[in-house]
């Protein structure tokens, strides 16, 4: 499996058990609610700083959101 479908897949579990709005998450990532909807819909996948900042507001690891830990 590749690292951006363990990411998509991680990142809408998350949001899902989370019940945050993706708005939420796009202000404390500093990125625009277009990219939250990409990061969701596989189209894109988030650089090391926004991948940072997702992590600190979902509280999950990078290595969880990567799928390089369970």
């Amino acid at each position: 499996m590749n690292s951006s479908f363990k990411f998509t897949e991680r990142f809408n579990e998350c949001l899902k058990y989370s019940n945050v709005k993706q708005s939420d998450i796009a202000v404390a990532a500093n990125v625009s609610k277009q990219c939250i909807s990409d990061y969701k819909l596989g189209r894109s996948i988030p650089s090391v700083e926004t991948l940072f900042l997702i992590c600190k507001f979902l509280d999950v690891s990078a290595d969880y959101l990567l799928g390089l830990s369970d």
